[in-house]
C-alpha cells in the first residue's frame, strides 16, 4: 500500500486575536506599549479586552471547499483577515500554502484573493470592465488574458450588459457581482469568500454558489474558504464546515456527518398562539428536551419554537407544558435534522438569534 500525505492549504495553531478596549487604552496613553492594540501590546487578555479568536486550531485541505459557519461577531471575518495577511494574530501561528502569514506575507499575497460581502472597491469614474482590468494589473496578469477572463466571468455571472457602466452608477447588488468577479480574475490558489452572496437576490446567489462549486471541482489544487451565516448555503456548497462561536471552533466535519452526530435526536417546530407565557427555560426543563430556541411576536401574540428532543416520549409533556401556559398549538412539525438544528444543539441558540458580542 502506498502511503499518501494530505496537503494543507490552510493551517492554524492555537490562533488568538484580542482587541484592546479603546477607552482603557486612552487612559494608559495611546502611544505606550501597554496601550497598543492587540498584536503588539501586552499579550495577556484583560477583563476589558474583546477576544475575537480564542485558540483556533484548524486545518483545511488543498482542493477543499471549506465553510466557517457562525453568527455575526463569532470571529469568522477576523480569522479570514489574519489568513489574508490583513491583520496579525495576538498569539499563535497560521500558514497558507505552507507560508507563515506573519513571516512571509508577501508570498501568501501572491497566492490568494479575497471577496467580502458588501465591500466597496474601485473608482466611481471607471467602468466595471476598466475597474476589473485595473485589479488584474495589480496581480501582474497579461492584459489580453485578463480581459479574456473578465469577459468570461461577466458572461457566467450575467453581468455582461453592465460592462461599460460606471462604478458610481452601480447598485449594491451590482457592486457585489463585480467584487465577486474580481476575486477570480487572478485564479488564486486559495480564495477567501466572506459572505459572498450578501445583498444578492436569490437567482444570482444560486448562480454564484454553482460557479464556486464548479470552479473548485475543475481545479483540484484550488481551495475556497467560505464564511456564511446561511445554513442552506453551507450545507449545499461545503465539503466540511466548522461551527464557530465566540472565537472558538465548536465542531468540524462534513455537513452530513454533523447532522448524523445528533443520533436519534429529533428536530421539532411549534407555532403557537397566545405564547407569551412560554419560555425557553420552561421548554428545556421538560424531560427529553435537549435544546430550545423561542421567537415571539408580542404584538401578534404568536411564538415559534424550535426544539431538539431526545425521544418521542418528550412530545406529550411538551404539549402539556404549552397548554398549561395558556398557549394554543397552531402547527406541530417533526422534520429532518438540518445544520441549523446542529447549531442549536451545539451552541444553544439558533444562528439568526442575537449572538453578537
Amino acid at each position: 500500500m502506498t502511503a499518501t500525505t494530505t496537503t494543507w492549504a490552510i493551517r492554524t495553531e492555537d490562533l488568538r486575536r484580542t482587541f484592546r478596549d479603546k477607552s482603557q487604552a486612552k487612559k494608559k496613553g495611546a502611544n505606550s506599549a501597554s496601550g497598543a492594540a492587540g498584536a503588539e501590546g501586552d499579550k495577556r487578555a484583560k477583563p476589558q479586552d474583546f477576544v475575537a479568536l480564542d485558540g483556533i486550531n484548524l486545518e483545511v485541505r488543498e482542493g477543499e471547499l471549506f465553510g466557517l459557519l457562525g453568527p455575526n461577531g463569532a470571529g469568522k471575518t477576523t480569522l479570514i483577515k489574519i489568513l489574508a495577511t490583513l491583520m496579525y494574530p495576538t498569539t499563535g501561528r497560521a500558514w497558507v500554502c505552507g507560508y507563515d502569514v506573519k513571516e512571509k506575507p508577501g508570498q501568501v499575497k501572491k497566492l490568494i484573493n479575497m471577496v467580502s460581502g458588501g465591500e466597496h472597491s474601485g473608482y466611481g469614474a471607471l467602468t466595471v470592465r476598466e475597474t476589473l482590468w485595473m485589479f488584474s494589473q495589480f496581480y501582474g496578469l497579461d492584459s489580453r488574458e485578463a480581459l479574456r477572463r473578465i469577459d468570461e466571468l461577466m458572461e457566467v455571472i450575467g453581468f455582461k450588459d453592465q460592462a461599460n457602466t460606471k462604478i458610481s452608477k452601480l447598485s449594491t447588488g451590482m457592486r457585489q457581482k463585480m467584487n465577486f468577479i474580481r476575486g477570480f480574475i487572478s485564479d488564486p490558489r486559495v480564495l477567501f469568500l466572506d459572505e459572498p452572496t450578501l445583498g444578492l437576490d436569490v437567482s444570482v446567489s444560486k448562480t454564484i454558489r454553482q460557479f464556486v462549486k464548479d470552479w473548485v471541482k475543475a481545479r483540484p489544487d484550488r481551495t475556497v474558504l467560505l464564511t456564511t451565516h446561511y445554513m442552506a448555503e453551507a450545507d449545499e456548497m461545503c465539503d466540511r464546515v466548522a461551527i464557530i462561536d465566540s472565537g472558538r471552533v465548536l465542531a468540524c466535519d462534513s455537513p452530513d456527518s454533523l447532522k448524523r452526530s445528533l443520533g436519534r435526536d429529533s428536530a421539532v417546530e411549534l407555532e403557537l398562539a397566545n405564547g407569551e407565557g412560554v419560555s425557553e427555560s420552561g421548554l428545556t426543563a421538560i424531560p427529553g428536551v435537549r435544546r430550545a430556541a423561542l421567537q415571539t411576536e408580542a404584538a401578534a401574540g404568536k411564538a415559534e419554537a424550535t426544539l431538539i428532543i431526545e425521544e418521542d416520549g418528550a412530545v406529550q409533556p411538551l404539549l402539556g407544558y404549552v397548554a398549561d401556559c395558556g398557549a394554543k398549538v397552531l402547527a406541530f412539525r417533526k422534520k429532518e435534522v438540518t445544520l441549523e438544528d446542529v447549531f442549536l444543539s451545539i451552541v444553544g441558540r439558533k444562528l439568526d438569534e442575537n449572538g453578537n458580542h
